[in-house]
C-alpha cells in the first residue's frame, strides 16, 4: 500500500488532504499522538494505536506522548496512580506494534520555563470560552469544569509545538483542540500541524464506548473474556451501527489482510475474505450468519491482541 493510502485509510477526516500530501512528500517527517493515562487500554485506543502503525509503515517517525499531567489536570487521577498507568500503557503499546518508536511522558516534557511560559503566551490569546469548548468532548465533568481543564487544551497545543512534529493523530473528538493548534500555532513561531482523526468506535452494546459501562474489550483480555463478550455484542443484520463490523473494519483486516470463517458444510463451508468490503457485501446480502461473524471476529481478534497477553503475562 502506498504512503498516503497507509497514512488515510480508516479515518474520517484529514485537515488539510494538501497539508498531508506535503508533510509526506518530506525526507524526515515526525507525527505524534497522546494518551492519557487513565485506565485500562481497549479498542476505543486502540484505532489510534493501528493508525500511528500505518504512519510509521509510511515512513513518519512516531512519538507516542503518554500524558501523565493531561490525565492529572483533566481529574482522571493522582500524579501517582496515572504515572504507574502510563507505564502499563507503554506496556501495551510496544505489544501492539509500537515497540520501536520514541515515547515521551507529559511531565519529563512540560516541567521546564520555556514551556511554561510558551503554554502562558498562548493563554493570552485564547478565550476561555474557546478553551471551554474545546474540551467539550474530551473533558470529564464539564458541567462543573476546572480551571486546569482549560490549560489542558492550551498545553497540548505546546506539546506539537516542543516534540516538533508535523502531523498530530487522535481521534475526532480532538479535533477542537486541533483547529486551537493550527490556528495560533503559527503565532509564536511554530507551523500549523496536519491533522488525521479517526472515527470513535461503538462499544459492544450498540452505544458510546464507556469504562463505567463496562461495554468495551481491553487488549488485555483473556480469548476466553473476548469470545464471551462478542458472543454477547449488539450485532444487527445493518452495517451501520455494528460494533463487530467495525472491529472487523479496523482492528482485524488493518492486521491480518484476511478473515477465514469457519462454517459447517451444511451452512455454506469455510470461506475466506480477502478485504473489508467483500465481508461486509456478503453479511448484508445475508450470506454471513451473525454468529459465525462474531465467532470469525473473536477468533482473529484474539490473534491480533496475542501479543499484549504474552508481554502482560
Amino acid at each position: 500500500m502506498d504512503p498516503y493510502s497507509l497514512a488515510t485509510r480508516n479515518t474520517v477526516e484529514i485537515i488539510t488532504d494538501e497539508d498531508l500530501r506535503r508533510v509526506l512528500d518530506q525526507p524526515k517527517k515526525r507525527v505524534y499522538a497522546g494518551y492519557e493515562p487513565s485506565g485500562e487500554i481497549h479498542l476505543g485506543h486502540l484505532v489510534t494505536v493501528n493508525k500511528l502503525v500505518d504512519l510509521k509503515e509510511a515512513g513518519f517517525d512516531v512519538v507516542v506522548l503518554l500524558a501523565d499531567l493531561h490525565a492529572f489536570l483533566n481529574r482522571k487521577g493522582t500524579l501517582e496512580q496515572v504515572g504507574e498507568l502510563a507505564r502499563y500503557n507503554r506496556a501495551c503499546f510496544e505489544a501492539l506494534g509500537l515497540g520501536n518508536v520514541e515515547y515521551v511522558t507529559g511531565s519529563d516534557l512540560q516541567l521546564n520555563p520555556e514551556y511554561e511560559l510558551q503554554v502562558l503566551r498562548l493563554a493570552q490569546e485564547i478565550t476561555l470560552s474557546r478553551a471551554h469548548r474545546s474540551m467539550d468532548e474530551v473533558g470529564r465533568q464539564m458541567e462543573h469544569p476546572t480551571v486546569s481543564q482549560m490549560i489542558y487544551p492550551i498545553m497540548q497545543m505546546v506539546d506539537i509545538a516542543r516534540l516538533k512534529v508535523d502531523a498530530a493523530v487522535g481521534g475526532i473528538d480532538q479535533r477542537k483542540i486541533h483547529m486551537l493548534a493550527r490556528e495560533h500555532l503559527p503565532s509564536v513561531g511554530y507551523p500549523a500541524p496536519a491533522c488525521i482523526h479517526t472515527p470513535i468506535l461503538l462499544g459492544l452494546d450498540g452505544e458510546k464506548m464507556s469504562s463505567s459501562k463496562g461495554n468495551y474489550i481491553s487488549v488485555a483480555d483473556s480469548e476466553e473474556a473476548i469470545k464471551k463478550k462478542i458472543g454477547k455484542a449488539f450485532c444487527p443484520p445493518a452495517i451501520t451501527d455494528n460494533p463487530i463490523l467495525q472491529i472487523l473494519q479496523h482492528h482485524v483486516f488493518p492486521r491480518k489482510g484476511s478473515v477465514t470463517m469457519k462454517r459447517p458444510t451444511k451452512f455454506g463451508g469455510d470461506r475466506t475474505f480477502s478485504g473489508y468490503q467483500d465481508l461486509e457485501d456478503a453479511y448484508a446480502s445475508g450470506q454471513v450468519h451473525p454468529m459465525d461473524l462474531k465467532n470469525a471476529t473473536a477468533s482473529c481478534l484474539s490473534d491480533v491482541l496475542a501479543p499484549v497477553r504474552d508481554r502482560l503475562g
